[in-house]
């Protein structure tokens, strides 16, 4: 019997999987038992194929079985063939058994031999570190992906004949330098704040926004500018770390928009979403429990521009994601979790027609059409905002005023500073912005003065807000502290805080 080890998925973390294959002289017969979904079942054929077609010789008149152990896990995609076809040419082969026992294999195989690129690499190669292996042969197509991981050796391969050559010591593999992902140039996302004339609150607003991890809801009617502001708040969220940069690519790569040119994501993700997107693209789920937009939108940006015109029930999905950070996908043969750590940026009119309390245009829409348009706003997901903010009309005339504009450049010294700050501050906690502080986190570390949070507390009393409220005002006052390096959340950062709120 000869054994091959592989790797399934579970989310975005891959499994051990035992490839076990016998092959005895029997009547002809060709089985794979494990649990393996029908692409798995259609192996049998790509390998029979694959394997003529290499110039090896497959049995005839004996019973093949292939286990892929555990029995009990689900397996799926066709990456088993590369393995599966080296178990039976192992019969006949002498490999090198040190390869095979301190290697994972994984590959789909072509009817010529050609092995093609997989999908979830990344996971693989992951989890070939964490349990200890030495190596991991893979398509070479995915080898680039595989090489962001370092302490693995990466080997790719064109084809089913050149992986026996390997294991039979006939030739050395083409192995793969670990890339240094520190290093990958990164290019400019969106729109340069000394392009946006006006709007100076709004911008304060995304700097905060940038700065703490917040969420953020604008208003006004078209053409004021909301979705430009926000594509631009893209390009000062602060450069990511090595760590969220493989735990982003992983999610991916799962997802499959990985590629051989752009094997790794190395910016903060923007996610825009139209209204007419399903709730399985946005939060996740289909047939094979894929990852959604909230978590493509990990460690980023979620934008949803006229949000009102979502179906209510998607948006009422989000409340969890946006609390919690992660997502459970549950299915009647799997639950996945996926993280789902994103800010999440809303673009709204303010009414049908957009025009409600424009000063240029009048507003047509009907007391009862505002009021049927506006209840998709519920009152737990208004809770989940942090930052309300009005985005006036600029008139043409004075586009041209505005001097001496702060650049996106300007801003993202602001943005690295504040968060490096927020970095020491958590460095022995589960957290990294203030926005994710929990209740008691912010007893913990916000550092409150005692007047400030007086007046926190008084306001949310008067305003009839919520406790939930009440905490994010303080999160926000936090960051708007840490703006200024201010050791204290003091009266005036709660103020500003409050001024962000919707009452």
């Amino acid at each position: 019997m000869q054994k091959f080890f592989s790797s399934s998925l579970y989310g975005i973390n891959g499994n051990l999987v035992e490839v076990e294959v016998d092959v005895v002289t029997w009547m002809g017969n060709f089985t794979i038992v494990g649990l393996g979904d029908a692409a798995i079942q259609e192996s049998r054929e790509r390998v029979r194929s694959a394997i003529k077609n290499s110039g090896f010789s497959f049995p005839g008149g004996t019973r093949i079985t292939v286990n892929l152990a555990p029995a009990d896990l689900k397996k799926k995609w066709p990456l088993y063939d590369l393995p599966i076809a080296l178990g039976i040419i192992g019969k006949e082969y002498e490999f090198d058994i040190s390869l095979k026992e301190t290697s994972l294999f994984l590959g789909e195989l072509s009817l010529d031999g050609k092995i093609r690129n997989i999908q979830w690499a990344l996971p693989a190669t992951i989890l070939a570190r964490e349990i200890g292996m030495k190596r991991i042969f893979l398509p070479i197509e995915n080898a680039k992906e595989a090489s962001i991981i370092p302490d693995i050796e990466i080997i790719g391969l064109d084809n089913l004949k050149e992986a026996v050559d390997i294991l039979s010591w006939k030739k050395q593999g083409k192995k793969f330098d670990t890339i240094d992902i520190s290093g990958i140039p990164r290019k400019n996302i969106g729109i340069d704040f000394s392009s946006i004339h006006g709007q100076e609150a709004g911008k304060r607003a995304l700097l905060i926004a940038a700065c703490g991890g917040h969420n953020i809801l604008m208003q006004w009617p078209p053409g004021s500018g909301k979705t430009m502001l926000a594509k631009a708040l893209a390009g000062i969220l602060p450069w990511l770390e090595i760590e969220e940069m493989i735990e982003l690519s992983k999610i991916y790569s799962v997802a499959w928009l990985l590629t051989k040119d752009h094997p790794i994501i190395n910016e903060r993700p923007f996610r825009v979403v139209h209204h007419t997107a399903s709730e399985a693209s946005i939060i996740g789920g289909g047939r094979d429990a894929k990852p959604g937009e909230i978590s493509l939108a990990h460690k980023g940006i979620l934008f949803l521009d006229e949000f009102l015109e979502f179906d209510k029930w998607i948006l009422e999905t989000l409340r969890q994601p946006l609390e919690d950070g992660e997502i459970m996908i549950n299915r009647v043969n799997m639950s996945c979790r996926y993280p789902a750590r994103f800010s999440l940026v809303w673009a709204m009119n303010p009414c049908p027609c957009g025009f409600m309390g424009d000063s240029e245009k009048e507003c047509i829409c009907s007391s009862h059409s505002i009021e049927r348009y506006r209840s998709r706003l519920s009152g737990p997901i208004l809770d989940r905002i942090d930052i309300f903010i009005q985005v006036p009309r600029v008139k043409i005339g004075e586009l041209e005023k505005s001097k001496n504009l702060q650049t996106t450049k300007d801003l993202c010294y602001i943005v690295e500073g504040t968060r490096i700050l927020q970095k020491y501050r958590f460095e022995w906690s589960h957290i990294h912005r203030n926005s994710e502080m929990t209740n008691t986190d912010i007893e913990k570390y916000a550092s409150i003065q005692e007047d400030a949070r007086k007046i926190a507390i008084t306001s949310t009393e008067k305003l009839n807000l919520s406790t939930r409220v009440y905490y994010r005002i303080l999160r926000v006052a936090r960051t708007i502290a840490d703006i200024e390096r201010s050791p204290s959340v003091e009266v005036r950062h709660i103020l500003e805080a409050l001024s962000y709120r919707w009452t």
